[in-house]
């Protein structure tokens, strides 16, 4: 829809980002796994994760009316914003077809909408595997596209695996009375993504066009098996151990990418 249009009343279509965001880790003992479990949520604590949310809502120049939050136990936190219209930020058109801001950046506009994050830690119960979960939903109304949020939360948390969905739903009307069920061009969600970012990932596109749905999954592309160990070194593994070890990593990987278990 031309940004130029002339609406009746109100912006209603609804815009909704989700994404999982995974790391994953090899901790061998059960003492190193308890350790791996306890920096994570130390890490990704409603505080933490409430600054990240807080700075996203100024990345899309909401203003934020309510905060709930809450760590979980024996493990996990939450936080749900509530968020309403802001200030016009500094970055132009909030709805063009390219990379968002970064952490130091001010952009955009937004009226009526949530962001919300929901942490799992985890772990395979005997074969050293650890992972991490993020979820991740930016909902706004009007305007703006919580795509603008995307490069800012990527790079918010250790991503071995991203999988991101957009939606948009609803309609808006013009003067005339016609309906509008999206409001700017998009072709893929890896546009909105920095080249410096989506170049440490192999990426894969399923986009339903005539539905508004756009789905993208990242994995990163380079495998170092020293960047998946936690209290332990590669050097300390013997050359059978660590083709071992890869191999179970590799595996959970490719597991959790394509959403199926390997045999």
């Amino acid at each position: 829809m031309d940004d130029k249009l002339t609406l009746h009343g109100f912006n209603n279509l609804t815009k909704t980002l989700s994404f999982n965001i995974y790391d994953i880790s090899y901790a061998l003992t059960r003492e190193a796994q308890q350790q791996y479990i306890d920096y994570i949520d130390e890490t990704y604590n409603a505080e933490r994760l409430t600054r990240i949310l807080s700075e996203v809502a100024d990345i899309i120049g909401a203003e934020i009316l309510n905060i709930a939050r809450q760590d979980y136990d024996p493990q996990g936190a939450s936080v749900t914003m509530l968020i309403s219209e802001g200030g016009q930020g500094k970055a132009g058109n909030s709805t063009a077809e390219m990379p968002g801001p970064k952490p130091d950046a001010v952009v955009g506009h937004l009226d009526k909408s949530h962001v919300t994050v929901h942490t799992y830690p985890e772990q395979h119960p005997d074969n050293g595997i650890s992972t991490f979960r993020a979820d991740i939903d930016v909902s706004t109304c009007g305007h703006i596209s919580p795509l603008r949020a995307l490069n800012f939360l990527i790079h918010s948390f250790e991503s071995d695996i991203v999988i991101l969905d957009y939606r948009v739903r609803g309609f808006t009307r013009d003067v005339r009375g016609h309906k509008h069920y999206i409001d700017h061009t998009i072709h893929s969600i890896q546009n909105y993504i920095d080249a410096s970012t989506l170049a440490r990932f192999q990426a894969v596109d399923v986009n339903v066009y005539p539905e508004n749905i756009f789905h993208t999954k990242l994995r990163v592309r380079n495998f170092d098996l020293a960047n998946y160990l936690f209290g332990v070194n590669d050097a300390d593994l013997s050359a059978q151990e660590q083709a071992v070890t890869a191999t179970r990593l590799e595996r959970e990987i490719q597991e959790i990418f394509y959403a199926t278990n390997m045999k």
